[in-house]
């Protein structure tokens, strides 16, 4: 190929075609983990990921939550590869389809039914933030209310409804309009056990004078990756579903991230035994990092009108046969979710003891949605970047970037998870 000069000034041709010049050249400035991670990779396997020069970096990013069973995990990739194989329907809108049917089915034995969940299934669209937005609007729609409750530091997706009730300023500040018909409360222990964090809520709710209307619903995550991870209590939890079921408020719980078991069961509810109205799934519930999301409702809830609430692409049925193939492979039993609580604990022990060493630091989280928050609020993107050095990936979170946030793949091996403790050791020492 004959290099040419583009209209920029870059000369592209053949070394163009291995460097990251045309992502600079291109691609809009929002992008962002590309800037801590300027590489470029090209194969992925289980919990690694190889660049193009070759350099294999242990991943305990997991495409933020939407990899909990790896890179091309076999199984799932296998039947990927022959229903693809078939000449059979990709998009199908909402229309029936042997590929929906079978996730719906697996779904209902595998899921729903052992928990005793009547839920009805909707398919919003392909994002956590398309379930979002489908659960505030049947919460509305349901009770005839406007107002959703949300928690501090919590995220709840991108679009327009899903940030009103999302605590982040910068990603508030990205909608450049007002957002509406929202408010927050008190995470449990926000206010550092001075005050019972619900008593609040309860008090305004009670009071015909307190100025503050009966919300349509409460919106909540049980660990809060973006925010910082910060984990509710099984009791607060209940507290919260108690509180919402006198005063007839509807409970969504926000899975997007914490579920398809990345806190050791397949709902992160599940430990402290509510029963919310309405659940949003999405992230690894394809298994294989398709697009997919799911809003579970119950079936009062379910008063659409058809085609009151639609979508291009909520009948992707290549995310259908995979997700119906992890559900298969990891959910037919208690086997894999154990083995999932066992790595959590070892991760737990593991980030105590490197907190412990470094001074400042503490664990947050639950399961393999765990971390390190740091007394100094620059030294999590530090450690983030050291350890990319050293061949890890992990990524930051919290308000102010102040936790180092591990995913690890809910696939992972024992020794796999010691190396990737062993290597944010060294990088937090490093930043020391």
């Amino acid at each position: 190929m004959t290099a040419t000069t583009t209209p920029t000034g870059t000369t592209a041709g053949t070394t163009d075609s291995t460097s990251t010049a045309v992502f600079e050249r291109r691609e809009s400035d929002v992008r962002s983990y590309c800037r801590s991670w300027p590489v470029v990779f090209e194969r992925a396997l289980g919990a690694e990921q190889t660049t193009e020069d070759g350099t294999t970096y242990l991943d305990f990013f997991s495409g933020a939550g939407a990899l909990n069973y790896g890179h091309n995990h076999p199984a799932l990739k296998r039947a990927l590869q022959d229903y693809l194989a078939q000449d059979t329907v990709v998009h199908a809108m909402d229309m029936f389809t042997p590929a929906k049917r079978d996730f719906l089915l697996a779904l209902e034995e595998l899921v729903l039914r052992p928990r005793g969940m009547g839920h009805k299934v909707q398919f919003p669209g392909p994002t956590g933030t398309n379930s979002v937005e489908s659960a505030l609007k049947v919460a509305r729609k349901a009770t005839g209310r406007t107002d959703v409750v949300s928690f501090t530091n919590a995220f709840h997706g991108m679009t327009l409804g899903s940030l009103a009730v999302t605590g982040n300023s910068l990603k508030r500040e990205g909608a450049g309009t007002p957002l509406y018909h929202s408010m927050t409360a008190p995470y449990d222990d926000y206010l550092d056990g001075r005050t019972p964090d619900l008593h609040w809520l309860e008090r305004v709710w009670a009071d015909s004078g307190s100025g503050v209307a009966l919300p349509a619903a409460v919106i909540v995550e049980t660990v809060q990756g973006e925010g910082g991870l910060n984990a509710a209590r099984a009791e607060w939890l209940r507290a919260l579903a108690d509180l919402c079921r006198r005063f007839e408020v509807l409970l969504i719980v926000d899975d997007v991230q914490a579920g398809c078991g990345r806190t050791g069961t397949f709902f992160s509810f599940e430990e402290a035994g509510i029963d919310p109205d309405i659940i949003c799934l999405s992230k690894s519930l394809s298994g294989l990092g398709l697009p997919f999301a799911v809003t579970l409702l119950r079936p009062e809830l379910d008063q659409w009108e058809p085609g009151e609430h639609n979508g291009t692409f909520r009948g992707f049925n290549p995310a259908f046969v995979t997700a119906t193939a992890a559900l298969r492979e990891f959910w037919s039993d208690d086997t894999f979710a154990e083995t999932v609580r066992q790595r959590g604990a070892r991760l737990r022990e593991g980030l105590e003891r490197i907190g412990a060493e470094a001074g400042g630091a503490a664990y947050r989280g639950r399961g393999l949605l765990a971390g390190l928050a740091f007394e100094d609020l620059s030294r999590a993107e530090r450690v983030a970047a050291a350890a990319f050095d050293r061949g890890l990936l992990v990524e930051t979170s919290g308000p102010d970037s102040e936790v180092v946030k591990l995913m690890p793949p809910l696939t992972v091996t024992e020794e796999e998870l010691d190396r990737g403790l062993q290597l944010l050791a060294e990088a937090v020492r490093a930043t020391a």
